[in-house]
């Protein structure tokens, strides 16, 4: 069944089946998470709409819609760095697709091995996760680990009608 808030996407030979999944942007399109298959490296970050998913599906290569130049391109046509597909999947809500892909040279138009090490870090707030043995008085009571037994236990091998101190 087609999402109401889905922009009405350009004849394509998707699999409507996958289109119907689609949750496009206000131009057609849904991210395409790029990631090397064996390292679980994140590479880049592309687009897509439906004939580029179909043309990345059906062709073994990574195919995107350039949104400055508004056509489509195969990565590595030019430059030789190329993305063989290994697996692709939509996330939940359907915006967004993560293609696994084992890389040949660099990503990032750049020349760098990802478009994450063009870009840089930037300042941020790093967090640590509550150590689970702590305080879980923050912690709402559904969301809490159930509290361990004090005192003996019935072992699952007793049987408690048998004579005290033996097993079953």
């Amino acid at each position: 069944m087609p999402r109401e808030n889905a922009p009405t996407a350009p004849r394509s030979d998707l699999d409507p089946q996958v289109a119907d999944r689609l949750r496009r942007d206000e131009h057609g399109l849904v991210a395409a998470v790029v990631q090397q298959h064996d390292t679980r490296e994140v590479l880049m970050v592309g687009w897509m709409d439906d004939e580029a998913l179909h043309r990345t599906l059906t062709s073994g290569r990574v195919t995107f819609w350039s949104r400055s130049r508004q056509e489509y391109w195969r990565k590595g046509d030019t430059s030789g760095h190329a993305q063989y597909v290994k697996a692709v999947s939509l996330d939940c809500d359907g915006d967004a697709l993560l293609v696994e892909v084992d890389q040949v040279g660099a990503a990032c138009h750049t020349g760098t091995r990802t478009c994450f090490e063009a870009g840089g870090p930037v300042p941020a707030v790093v967090g640590d996760r509550p150590d689970p043995a702590a305080d879980q008085s923050a912690v709402p009571a559904s969301r809490q680990a159930p509290a361990r037994p004090t005192g003996p236990t019935t072992s699952s091998t007793t049987d408690p009608t048998a004579p005290a101190g033996g097993p079953a």
